[in-house]
């Protein structure tokens, strides 16, 4: 039910896309914007394709393959004066209060139960580490707005310009919040965050609704962005954050066993959301091809990093530290990596992931297997490498000119290895 919601709405972005090459939007939450809208799509076509220059990772034996790397472009050296921040999330953080109050206040509605309901993760004590909207916050820092592409050096529309890069942070926080809503209807979840799920203290209808009211909501605030590419990348991300759900309720038997087929799965429910988001920033900023390439490189791979560490954290993490259930991938018929990883040592786990884990006993023993083997330490060198191509992105972009965008820019950075060891 929550995927036909999702394709409902991206349809509707499709169609505010073609609506937004014929009339501008009247309004933002972000301020008066009356500005004509940038030819952006001069900027370069829209494939979101893997950078064929970056090094590959052969799952089948957790190591980098470099022959595809001989034209890797030459990183660019960090600023000696930039240093590592033990909280990279700091350099964001006025806008980043500001860009959630605002979203706040604006899910609000003349229907209280809906909006009990939509702003529950926007309260405070329940807001999360907000990492997406950080994430896309520091890039449109470590980036600015590429005058040039505008045509014009006036400092008033360039700040436009910038506050609608930043304007995508909102767009992603609040999609995100609602595949959390919709998640948790499909897999039964009874917490979310340390607390009651929407769908356990209000019922799943209302939990769908909420969820596709957020997506609404998205889909305005993207409207007031002035660009079709924008549009474009949102709507791909939603096309592929319900791919990824049908993908993992349907997906045949044979699939089950295939690392490929996790990784793509992991990339349409987790990937994609950053990867498309930070193209977005890029490309409302006016830059190049190849730095909105760099930006989607950038997304793709700090996201996938973040789904294979959420797949180690069910494995290693207790229910307290989560704010949810452990082992609740195995529970939900899930095998991720860990799993994958050991039953290529144990092929007595290959029965129990065909059938799910649906038999008595079954998530019992992959657990056991799994920490028997070799499945949780090659499953971190996995996140590793998507930790490291993400960093490497970064490195490669522009160097910024202020002393404020080099920092952003080590603060992406270091957003990679902080993922890598984070604990929930």
């Amino acid at each position: 039910m929550a995927q036909y919601a999702r394709r409902g709405i991206f349809q509707a972005c499709l169609r505010a896309g073609r609506e937004l090459t014929r009339q501008p939007p009247r309004g933002s939450i972000w301020g008066n914007v009356g500005v004509q809208s940038a030819q952006l799509n001069a900027q370069g076509g829209y494939n979101t394709h893997r950078n064929p220059s970056l090094p590959l990772y052969d799952a089948t034996r957790g190591r980098t393959n470099f022959a595809s790397a001989s034209s890797l472009p030459e990183a660019v050296e960090d600023p000696p004066s930039v240093k590592s921040t033990s909280d990279p999330f700091a350099l964001v953080q006025d806008d980043l209060n500001v860009i959630s109050d605002r979203m706040l206040e604006n899910i609000k509605n003349e229907v209280p139960m809906l909006s009990n309901a939509a702003e529950y993760f926007f309260r405070l004590g329940v807001r999360g580490k907000r990492m997406r909207a950080a994430v896309m916050l520091l890039l449109a820092e470590t980036l600015g707005v590429a005058p040039a592409a505008f045509g014009t050096t006036d400092t008033n529309r360039i700040a436009v310009q910038h506050e609608r890069q930043k304007g995508v942070a909102a767009i992603a926080e609040m999609i995100h919040v609602a595949s959390l809503l919709h998640d948790d209807v499909l897999d039964n979840s009874l917490t979310r965050r340390g607390i009651g799920s929407v769908n356990a203290v209000m019922g799943n209808k209302m939990a769908i609704l909420a969820g596709d009211f957020l997506l609404a909501r998205a889909s305005v605030r993207l409207a007031e962005l002035e660009s079709t590419e924008a549009v474009w990348l949102v709507a791909t991300m939603l096309d592929n954050l319900v791919k990824g759900e049908v993908m993992q309720a349907t997906m045949a038997d044979e699939r089950l066993l295939d690392f490929d087929s996790y990784e793509q799965k992991s990339f349409y429910k987790t990937g994609s959301l950053f990867a498309h988001s930070a193209k977005a920033v890029a490309a409302v900023g006016g830059h190049s091809e190849k730095t909105c390439q760099l930006a989607y490189e950038y997304g793709r791979s700090l996201g996938l990093a973040f789904q294979v560490v959420d797949d180690l954290l069910d494995f290693t993490a207790t229910s307290g530290m989560l704010g949810k259930p452990a082992h609740n991938d195995l529970k939900s018929g899930l095998a991720t990596a860990p799993v994958l990883y050991a039953a290529e040592e144990f092929p007595g786990l290959k029965p129990l992931i065909v059938r799910r884990f649906k038999e008595p006993g079954d998530v019992e023993l992959a657990s056991t297997w799994v920490f028997q083997s070799k499945g949780i330490e090659r499953t971190q060198e996995l996140a590793a490498h998507h930790a490291e191509a993400a960093a490497q992105a970064i490195r490669e972009m522009p160097v910024p000119a202020t002393p404020h965008g080099r920092m952003c820019q080590q603060a992406l950075i270091d957003i990679t290895q902080l993922v890598l060891t984070r604990k929930k």
